[in-house]
């Protein structure tokens, strides 16, 4: 198997079975009663826990500052878009078949930026890349009608 394709399975195939499962992990604990911020309490101690294995077990632990700011804004991020999506299945029991599609539109946020910001259109097909984002939009336009 090539490089390129061990790399589309490992973070992109497997992320997006393990994101799925996170979805419906979300769902089941709000059913339960558990809060946004105890959620994100345990999930965050489960990302920590995943971070020190790792950490213990690769090459190092250094923590440019630069670099560990950016992680730390991706996690922030990360958190309260989870808190979000915990409170529309919490408060305002907005199903999750409907919410998943519409907060993974964020795919297209990102396109556009790394497009932008990192100069990749210089490296990808632009057509086949308009050609998924209309079929993304459509998509994400059709569920939210749902």
């Amino acid at each position: 198997m090539s490089a390129h394709m061990t790399g589309l399975i490992i973070g992109g195939v497997a992320p997006a079975f393990l994101f799925a499962f996170a979805n419906l992990f979300i769902k089941s604990s709000s059913d339960l009663g558990i809060g946004t911020g105890p959620y994100l309490l345990c999930a965050g101690a489960a990302i920590l826990g995943i971070g020190l294995a790792i950490s213990i077990t690769s090459s190092g632990f250094a923590i440019p500052l630069k670099a560990g700011s950016y992680a730390f804004c991706a996690g922030l991020t990360w958190g309260t878009g989870v808190a979000l999506v915990s409170i529309a299945i919490a408060k305002y029991q907005t199903p999750m078949s409907i919410l998943v599609p519409l907060f993974n539109m964020n795919t297209l946020v990102a396109v556009l930026l790394a497009l932008w910001i990192f100069a990749e259109w210089k490296q990808v097909h632009i057509p086949r890349l308009a050609i998924g984002t209309v079929l993304i939009t459509a998509g994400g336009i059709l569920v939210a009608k749902a």
